[in-house]
């Protein structure tokens, strides 16, 4: 991966179908998180890299593995790494293990991080069914902090599962960022991103993201124009070294995020940071500091 070649780097987009066609999600809740963000394409990861390197940017790549709560069998993370690692001039590999698998999980982390590249780990608390801080998940949290990855939690509202009769059983409330202010108390040189502008709880992630070093939080899921305020200025001054671009594609497009990030009141020495340079530095593309 040739960073001085890439415009730009997306730190939050799905591979949701796999390669015989399996998608991470039961048919009903696929169908309804369609519908409610309009997206029903979900391309390949061999498609998702033409679509980047076309724009001459790099992609983390991800699905999500809710087994336990949903019952629905995950995608495997090795084909989704293995697939990544054909195209590793673009894409940068994540795992998803659903934290109910304990140490199990915790030495599959191992094997993803030295065997197939993979570089972080993503959690979805809504939809795995369990609180980040709820001591189950620290097996997996010390292999990820021990091997320097980054432990990557969707935060607020999800969109999966509304309109659903009772929100198909998901829970908003796993989802709070202050639950992971516990995690990045007792694992302080875990790598964190609180993913998405954290509706309705926006205000609780600004304070984690500037309270604790390691945390960091990306734009992900939402047009530029509809972030809060308070977003807005905190990325343009206290987190413009943590604050990360991320489309949610294929929900949104890195083409309309970047359009309406271009309206946005953003300083322009922040702007590369956002885009590039503060996640090549916390996925370890950028050169060390002598």
């Amino acid at each position: 991966m040739n960073l001085d070649e890439l415009t730009a780097i997306d730190v939050h987009t799905h591979a949701e179908v796999s390669k015989d066609g399996h998608t991470s999600l039961s048919p009903a809740l696929f169908g309804a998180s369609a519908e409610y963000f309009g997206a029903h394409e979900q391309p390949s990861i061999e498609r998702m890299a033409a679509y980047y390197r076309e724009r001459r940017m790099a992609a983390v790549v991800f699905t999500v593995d809710a087994e336990h709560a949903t019952g629905h069998p995950r995608i495997a993370n090795e084909e989704i790494a293995e697939s990544c690692a054909e195209h590793a001039d673009v894409l940068i590999p994540f795992a998803s293990i659903d934290p109910h698998k304990g140490r199990a999980g915790a030495r599959e982390a191992r094997r993803l991080v030295a065997g197939h590249g993979v570089r972080g780990f993503k959690f979805h608390p809504s939809l795995q069914g369990f609180d980040p801080d709820d001591r189950m998940a620290y097996p997996l949290y010390e292999v990820i902090e021990e091997l320097g990855a980054v432990a990557l939690f969707h935060t607020g509202q999800t969109g999966i599962g509304a309109g659903v009769p009772g929100g198909a059983g998901i829970r908003l409330r796993h989802s709070n960022p202050m639950l992971v202010d516990n995690v990045a108390a007792d694992f302080p040189q875990l790598k964190i991103i609180l993913a998405h502008p954290s509706f309705p709880w926006q205000d609780e992630a600004l304070a984690v993201a500037t309270h604790k070093p390691g945390v960091h939080i990306d734009l992900s899921g939402w047009s530029p124009k509809y972030f809060p305020p308070q977003l807005v200025r905190y990325a343009n001054s206290l987190l413009k070294d943590k604050v990360l671009f991320g489309s949610d594609y294929p929900v949104i497009t890195p083409d309309r995020w970047l359009a309406d990030f271009a309206k946005l009141d953003i300083k322009p020495e922040v702007r590369p940071k956002i885009l590039k340079d503060n996640a090549a530095r916390l996925l370890g593309l950028a050169p060390k500091e002598s």
